[in-house]
């Protein structure tokens, strides 16, 4: 389900800061955040995020098609390790 037209998009407040903060002293550097469920503000365009997935932080560069998204939407969380061959040898003939 999505969230409703009357309340908005959620976006974590400590987060917004944080860009505005950068925005305001003209610096680039990687916002660290575990805030998967906040959505892309159009104000994050342009800007690094560490966001979390439950293991390690992963970067990721905003873009404007990225606008509406959630940020956990861009970071796996399941890592897949592919099936080994080794059970699957040929019998000696």
């Amino acid at each position: 389900m999505s969230r409703s037209i009357k309340k908005g998009p959620y976006v974590d407040a400590k987060l917004l800061k944080k860009v505005e903060k950068l925005d305001a002293a003209g610096e680039k550097k990687a916002i660290k955040t575990w805030a998967r469920g906040s959505s892309v503000h159009p104000k994050f365009v342009r800007h690094k995020f560490l966001i979390h997935s439950g293991q390690k932080h992963v970067e990721v560069f905003i873009t404007e098609t990225m606008v509406g998204h959630k940020l956990g939407e861009f970071v796996k969380t399941r890592k897949f390790t592919s099936h080994s061959k080794r059970g699957y040898e040929k019998p000696a003939a």
